[in-house]
């Protein structure tokens, strides 16, 4: 009798190139594993990177979680010269802090008809 196959995912995770050490580092500390591809935003034009990663359907909420953790939309704080004089700014106007939303992580999730490994 052939062994029943388990339904398999591909998660397509596309990050910010600033995330990714972090994200694979704790993808592979969870037993995930990723192909990673470069690639660059549409929008923005920065450098981000996409993950392929297959996976039995049970774990994808696992892996979702740690997309989320690493990679997902957050505030940042920085620090911003606000002056908007023609000639860039002003040494004499102090940096002001600034909230800024960094990160962000989008994820496709597909059926697989199979997993091959050699």
């Amino acid at each position: 009798m052939e062994k029943e196959k388990r339904k398999q995912k591909m998660l397509l995770a596309v990050i910010q190139g600033d995330d990714y050490p972090e994200t694979v580092d704790d993808l592979n500390r969870n037993g995930f594993f990723a192909t990673v591809l470069s690639s660059t935003g549409g929008f923005l034009k920065k450098r981000s990177v996409t993950l392929m990663i297959g996976v039995e359907e049970h774990r994808v909420p696992a892996v979702l979680d740690v997309l989320k953790q690493c990679a997902g939309r957050r505030q940042q704080m920085t620090y911003s010269n606000l002056s908007m004089s023609a000639g860039g700014p002003n040494p004499s106007i102090p940096m002001m802090p600034v909230q800024m939303n960094v990160g962000g992580v989008v994820v496709f999730i597909m059926d697989l008809d199979d997993i091959q490994k050699y």
